[in-house]
C-alpha cells in the first residue's frame, strides 16, 4: 500500500464485540494503529498517549482505532484497565494485519516469530493513505500523529 492508495475495507470485532468497518468513518479522517499486544508496557505507553491526546486529536476532526491480534474480550481489559476513549479492534485471524503489512519478523527470547511491527497509518476523509508511521516509537507517538492531523487543515 502506497501513500494516495484507496484503503479497502475492513470489518472487525471491536472489544465489546461490535463489527466495526474502516467504511463506517468515511468523511472522517482515520488514525488506525497497530500494537502488539494488548496490557503490555510498549503497548500500554503508547495506548495512554492516544488516550491523553484524545480530546486534541477530536478537534481535527479524526477517529483513533487501535488494532491487534488480541481476542475481544482481552481488548476490553485493556481498554477498561487504561480508561482508553476509543475502539480496540480484535485481528484475531490477520487479515487486516496482512492487508496492512504489518506482520514482520521479530526475535522473542531468542526464537523467531511473527509479530506486530508497532505502525501507525493516517487515513484521509477518502479513505486515501495520507501517511505511515513505520517501527513506531511509542513515548511521544501521539503527538507526533497530532501533528500530522494537524498539518492536514
Amino acid at each position: 500500500m502506497k501513500i494516495n492508495d484507496k484503503v479497502a475495507d475492513f470489518a472487525l470485532l471491536d472489544d465489546q464485540e461490535q463489527t466495526v468497518h474502516l467504511k463506517d468513518f468515511s468523511g472522517k479522517p482515520v488514525v488506525l494503529f497497530f500494537f502488539p499486544r494488548a496490557d503490555t508496557p510498549g503497548c500500554t505507553i503508547e495506548a495512554s498517549g492516544f488516550r491523553d491526546q484524545f480530546a486534541k486529536i477530536q478537534k481535527t476532526g479524526a477517529v483513533v482505532l487501535g488494532i491487534s491480534r488480541d481476542i475481544p474480550k482481552a481488548q476490553r481489559k485493556f481498554r477498561e484497565k487504561y480508561d482508553l476513549p476509543y475502539p480496540l479492534l480484535a485481528d484475531v485471524d490477520e487479515t487486516v494485519c496482512k492487508q496492512f503489512d504489518v506482520l514482520k519478523e521479530k526475535n522473542m527470547y531468542g526464537k523467531t516469530v511473527m509479530g506486530i511491527e508497532r505502525t501507525t497509518f493516517l487515513i484521509g476523509p477518502d479513505r486515501r493513505l495520507l501517511k505511515v508511521f513505520p517501527k513506531v516509537k511509542p513515548e511521544g507517538h501521539a503527538e507526533e500523529v497530532l501533528e500530522a492531523l494537524r498539518g492536514l487543515k
